[in-house]
């Protein structure tokens, strides 16, 4: 991998976001060229603002290796030219509003960033000559009907909230402009991932940071579906997954959609999992159950039979390793190391697996 890696001119959108943050060290970790597309970060993206302020982090910055653009999706000639400025070897679409309790807040917002936003990207997929493309959407595509042995990629899509369902238009809207103007130059696929987690995740309405904020102020955590069991994994697992699928496609032609999730024995409800974070904190957690909350899905897990099979991926970490490395990553920040540094060694380690 580090050798198809080096030098490749890599474009992601949402790259100050949390997957995004990752994914960027990841690359660069590979000698990778990347720019970033995004929303001008604000004082809340405690993770992405506290790696352009590290030291070491600069030194890519300063060397050209990494450079960023603040452009919001929704503007499709910024985004058309900033893509064709760069020509880039593979992009990576992670840009979104990727909240379920946000989209009911607002979503009229959510589809134009999630759906609009991405039809401004593959519009400007047309203007290139070659390139691998991975559009990233997300595990709540599915009609969820509950299945135990988890959704396959050919199974029905549905999503009944605004974010489920503006990310099930991403799907249909890829499939239409790859079938519709894309050769065998340009290369993409939509990946489906389970519910990411791993250090530097401060978002509001997320689990893992929801339960670290509590932990670090001895304050109760309230649980708005302690019962919801869901397809946890550690970051790196689906990126790995997007990377290897990214540079199979520049070689041949691979399947459309994949997803990239844990084992099915490897899935948690919610209050199983708070349960393990605070015992790997240290601290006891005290819990309050909300009332009269937006419907979501109980139950959600997928099936990764493909690509385990046709990429030769499978999740390297499980639940319990996933947990321990996101904790000590919480765990050493707090104590004042460097997040960057931080991201490196869960890296280095993944690697070595």
């Amino acid at each position: 991998m580090i050798n198809f890696w080096k030098n490749k001119k890599v474009l992601i959108t949402g790259d100050t976001g949390f997957k995004g943050s990752w994914l960027t060290c990841c690359l660069l970790n590979y000698e990778s060229l990347v720019k970033g597309i995004a929303l001008k970060p604000d004082s809340t993206n405690v993770l992405y603002n506290s790696l352009i302020e590290d030291s070491n982090f600069k030194e890519n910055i300063d060397k050209n290796l990494y450079t960023h653009d603040d452009i919001d999706i929704r503007r499709s000639d910024e985004l058309k030219d900033a893509i064709l400025e760069f020509n880039p070897d593979v992009i990576f679409h992670l840009a979104a509003q990727p909240l379920v309790r946000e989209s009911y807040s607002n979503p009229k917002l959510t589809w134009e960033t999630n759906v609009i936003g991405s039809i401004n990207l593959l519009e400007s997929l047309r203007s290139l000559k070659n390139c691998s493309v991975i559009i990233v959407t997300t595990d709540k595509v599915y009609e969820n009907i509950s299945k135990i042995n988890g959704f396959k990629e050919d199974d029905k899509l549905g999503g009944h909230d605004p974010y489920s369902s503006s990310k099930t238009a991403v799907e249909l809207a890829t499939k239409s402009w790859r079938k519709s103007f894309f050769g065998n130059n340009i290369k993409i696929a939509t990946v489906r991932a389970g519910n990411v987690i791993g250090g530097g995740d401060w978002a509001k309405d997320r689990i893992v940071p929801d339960t670290i904020r509590s932990l670090i102020k001895s304050a109760p955590l309230k649980l708005r579906y302690p019962e919801a069991v869901r397809p946890w994994q550690h970051v790196l697992d689906p990126l790995w997954g997007y990377m290897t699928l990214a540079e199979k496609q520049m070689n041949k032609q691979t399947s459309f959609e994949y997803n990239f999730g844990p084992k099915l024995d490897d899935i948690l409800s919610v209050q199983e999992l708070v349960y393990l974070i605070s015992v790997y904190w240290g601290n006891d957690l005290e819990i309050e159950i909300l009332g009269n909350q937006p419907s979501e899905s109980k139950y959600l897990a997928l099936s990764i039979n493909k690509a385990q099979k046709e990429l030769n991926w499978s999740p390297k970490w499980d639940i319990r390793k996933t947990l321990y490395q996101t904790v000590k990553w919480y765990k050493d920040v707090n104590n004042g190391n460097s997040p960057y540094e931080c991201i490196k060694e869960n890296i280095n380690s993944f690697l070595l697996e």
